[in-house]
């Protein structure tokens, strides 16, 4: 029973040092000094083979825009990790490193490592980028990224104008996705309502007016059905009785 109790306290002590350890740890990473944070991601760009390049001209362009260090070391981290994806998945290709900006581009748009990797292996070196480019640009009009891989394949396969000219004909095809013309809202004003735009036909009364079978036959003689207007219902060379 002691043995039992002592194992216990054992492990809660344990428990209670691991929890010290992991808040001490997550302090230390939210005092970390915004360049101390900038210096640690560029060093692992070096280790796993990206560019720094591509982290020092976000780095000088935010501080262009006066953007603070820690939100400045904040994009860093997370943009490295983004270019670290779309390393991996280029990974093989010939002149990779010229494509990671748009493959990073790519991902945070919602492009899988997947999708990222069959676009990349498709489309010849000189149009690689724009392949890419064209993927992403899909993607943030709507498209699930699978099907936009298949556009980009088929345009590939048309040309170059093809290719750059795709993401505007989608555009254009959404914009164009209104209902077709004569049809409207259904408001009652000519543009709906199953009316189709037209004025009603002979006979039809429109709405909140008096039937129209009263009106002249062309004879000089009134069509019965029109005997309420302004009280006189006798017809022509009649007299109230």
């Amino acid at each position: 029973m002691v043995f039992e109790e002592e194992r216990m306290k054992f492990r809660m002590a344990v428990v209670i040092v691991a929890l010290a350890l992991t808040g001490t740890v997550a302090t230390y990473a939210q005092v970390q000094p915004p360049q101390d944070r900038i210096d640690t991601t560029l060093s692992r760009a070096r280790q796993v083979g990206v560019p720094v390049s591509l982290l020092e001209s976000k780095i000088a362009e935010g501080k262009a825009k006066g953007v603070s260090p820690e939100r400045i070391a904040a994009a860093i981290e997370r943009r490295e990790a983004v270019l670290e994806r779309a390393s991996q998945a280029l990974r093989g290709e010939a002149d990779a490193a010229a494509s990671l900006a748009v493959g990073a581009d790519a991902i945070e748009s919602g492009v899988n490592e997947a999708v990222l990797k069959a676009v990349a292996a498709n489309a010849p070196r000189d149009r690689r980028n724009v392949a890419i480019a064209a993927l992403t640009q899909l993607v943030q009009q709507g498209q699930v990224p699978e099907a936009a891989l298949e556009r980009v394949r088929d345009a590939l396969k048309r040309g170059p104008d093809a290719l750059a000219n795709l993401p505007g004909e989608s555009g254009s095809n959404r914009r164009g996705n209104g209902p077709p013309e004569g049809r409207g809202n259904g408001n009652g004003n000519g543009n709906g309502g199953g009316q189709s735009g037209k004025d009603p036909g002979p006979g039809v009364p429109a709405p909140g007016k008096p039937s129209q079978s009263g009106k002249p036959d062309g004879k000089g003689n009134s069509n019965p059905g029109n005997n309420t207007d302004s009280g006189k219902s006798n017809p022509p060379g009649r007299g109230r009785p």
